[in-house]
């Protein structure tokens, strides 16, 4: 019930960060069964499950995003960037700041505060991280590790034009309202998969920033990780 109140008022609760500080993981989850790839792979029977794998390369190269919640008077909101457009892989798309874990991060948070740093110019100490999400799986070959964190007041955005075209900020109650997400089916060889979309006002958030909010979304309505597909009207 709480669950759809909450869907159709698009309001936050008032626990909404506890609900976050306990429910998010406290370290990462490289469980390849766990794994979302636009819906959890856990759902997938284990026979397609494998030819899906067979497609993907090994090993999957290791990368981090940063889901940075801004907390301001007017609002709580979700920061997002929009890909420039000469970029090789996924041009003028919708994402997280994050990149490719490197040898000299600590773990999958460095790489996303240091990315974030890269391409935002938002100093570290404006971050507080919260956990993570479940990895989430590309068709390029990335094992995404979810980074959800506190962005603070008074931080200053400066773009790395090379990576990044724009910045903006979705409402954190439209992310975890359910209503708002509609569901793609896309197939990949003999898989059928069931992904996220959610469109707000001219945008199309759609791949795995889509999966990633639909995530975040879970935590927040105590769902276990794992469980929700996109078909289940969770």
């Amino acid at each position: 019930m709480a669950a759809s109140i909450l869907a159709e008022s698009q309001e936050l609760p008032p626990d909404w960060l506890d609900r976050l500080r306990a429910r998010l993981l406290a370290q990462p989850d490289h469980e390849r069964s766990h794994s979302f790839y636009g819906g959890p792979l856990a759902d997938v029977p284990q026979r397609l499950r494998e030819t899906l794998w067979a497609e993907l390369p090994e090993p999957l190269q290791a990368a981090a995003v940063l889901i940075p919640i801004v907390q301001q008077e007017a609002g709580v909101s979700v920061l997002l960037t929009v890909r420039a457009e000469h970029l090789r892989h996924h041009p003028g798309q919708i994402s997280f700041p994050g990149g490719r874990v490197e040898l000299a991060d600590a773990d999958p948070a460095a790489t996303a505060l240091r990315e974030t740093a890269e391409e935002l110019g938002i100093d570290a100490g404006y971050i507080e991280p919260l956990g993570y999400l479940t990895d989430h799986v590309v068709r390029t070959g990335y094992r995404i590790t979810p980074v959800v964190a506190l962005l603070r007041p008074g931080f200053v955005i400066t773009l790395d034009r090379t990576e990044v075209a724009e910045a903006f900020e979705l409402p954190l109650a439209f992310v975890l309202a359910t209503t708002n997400y509609r569901v793609r089916r896309r197939s990949l060889r003999e898989v059928e998969l069931e992904v996220w979309e959610l469109p707000y006002r001219d945008r199309v958030i759609w791949g795995a920033t889509a999966g990633i909010l639909a995530q975040l979304r879970a935590a927040m309505h105590a769902q276990p990780m794992g469980s929700a597909t996109p078909g289940s009207g969770a």
